[in-house]
């Protein structure tokens, strides 16, 4: 048996399977150490990864996001490379894959903390003048507005104790446990709710917690749950876009991705630059990554031709009733061609790769965004092995709205289900 057709037999077997992983652990290892929306669960890429790949092949993940393929292949004995231009999902991947010994790793966050509230009670004046020369105009005025002072000057005194304190082979651990004391499920240090799930709205109300508080949470929270990786941790992270990864052809054994939503109903860095803001980015320069996202409607027009007809006639019914969404779309399926075409060319011929997409209810139409990849990754040279669909749990999916009742939004109506879609490259 050659081994396209070995490979397609496993992969129509896998895709058909239940790939819901309803009630399973999502948080073991290094997985659940900082908030991070629509995460996909670690048991998804980790039954792609066993079914498709062996020990020591080059496992590829072109938007890696919170890293779950990346973790898991390493996990599993794989390498790893991953792509995302998110400045954030960087560094908590990384931090995710840096070995932390846990008895120095709270000895360290100890002498942070204690270090930064002395700061806070007994340099205050220093801390302000810090504080105060840390932003540019804008980038100030965003803090003001999000966080009050005393929160400011806490955030200020650990970045300090980080700086001072952390060792440079744990400073990315420490910014990561920072992060996540401001990008919170609940509460928070900021006026900001529903911060986690990519829609802040601020509350004046709002009681912000003690960052030091959280910070101390987060830690004991990081270091409770940081064993389940090998010591020697064979990845990669490239701060490129995914249709550029700069890996030589035919590479790479197996690819596990999941793309944003059509019209970016999942907005990455509105929550992101409550954190990054923090660790030296202007908010202009994370407006100009935020406008790289895929199909992002902030960027300049851009013609997309050679679109599958289906596609095509996606976004015809769409132009019908919104013009400015409908070119939003063009531009995504039209971007998602030269990723698609990425993975193509570095993947190794037999080989599987596996995209896992939601689709997208714009205007009242569904664009049926897996059916439009499979048409592009077909017109490409991929062969379409099949398309499973996979009930969302949405409690552990974090996704940004209510599961049922009378106003749900057209978000919640159509983040239901997502489809996992199987290509081989011939």
């Amino acid at each position: 048996m050659s081994r396209v057709s070995n490979c397609l037999a496993t992969f129509q077997d896998a895709l058909s399977s239940d790939l819901g992983f309803h009630g399973a652990d999502g948080k073991h290892s290094t997985h659940g150490w900082h908030p991070f929306p629509a995460k996909f669960p670690p048991q998804l890429p980790q039954f792609f990864i066993e079914q498709l790949s062996r020990a020591n092949d080059l496992v590829l993940d072109p938007m890696f996001g919170s890293g779950t393929t990346i973790l898991e292949a390493v996990r599993l004995g794989r390498r790893a490379i991953g792509c995302d231009i998110d400045p954030l999902a960087r560094l908590i991947v990384q931090a995710k894959l840096s070995p932390v010994d846990p008895v120095a790793a709270m000895q360290v966050g100890r002498s942070i903390l204690d270090r930064a509230m002395r700061l806070f009670h007994e340099e205050r004046s220093r801390l302000q003048e810090n504080l105060d020369a840390r932003f540019d105009v804008k980038t100030r005025a965003f803090v003001d507005y999000w966080f009050q002072q005393e929160q400011q000057l806490e955030l200020v005194a650990l970045l300090e104790g980080i700086g001072s304190h952390s060792p440079d082979e744990m400073r990315a651990f420490f910014q990561m446990v920072l992060s996540s004391t401001i990008i919170a499920k609940s509460g928070g240090v900021s006026l900001a709710r529903d911060l986690a799930h990519t829609r802040p709205h601020r509350v004046p109300d709002k009681q912000p917690k003690s960052a030091f508080g959280e910070f101390d949470k987060r830690l004991r929270l990081a270091l409770s749950c940081c064993s389940g990786l090998p010591s020697n941790r064979t990845a990669e992270l490239r701060a490129v876009a995914a249709n550029a990864t700069n890996l030589p052809p035919a590479s790479v054994d197996l690819i596990v991705t999941s793309p944003p939503y059509a019209n970016n109903a999942i907005d990455y860095m509105r929550a992101h630059k409550f954190s990054l803001v923090w660790l030296g980015w202007k908010t202009s320069e994370l407006a100009q990554i935020r406008s790289r996202y895929l199909g992002h409607d902030a960027a300049p027009s851009q013609e997309f031709d050679g679109l599958p007809m289906l596609c095509e006639r996606t976004i015809a019914q769409l132009k019908r009733i919104d013009r400015k969404k409908a070119a939003a779309l063009r531009r995504y399926f039209g971007e998602m061609c030269s990723v698609i075409d990425e993975m193509l060319r570095v993947l190794k011929h037999g080989k599987a790769a596996v995209i896992v997409v939601g689709t997208s209810n714009l205007r009242g139409l569904d664009v049926e965004t897996h059916k439009g990849l499979a048409a592009i990754g077909t017109q490409a040279g991929f062969k379409l092995v099949h398309i499973g669909v996979r009930r969302l749990d949405r409690d552990r999916r974090m996704m940004p709205a209510r599961w049922n009742g009378a106003n749900a939004s057209r978000i919640e109506k159509r983040m239901h289900e997502e489809y996992v879609i199987g290509f081989v490259k011939p």
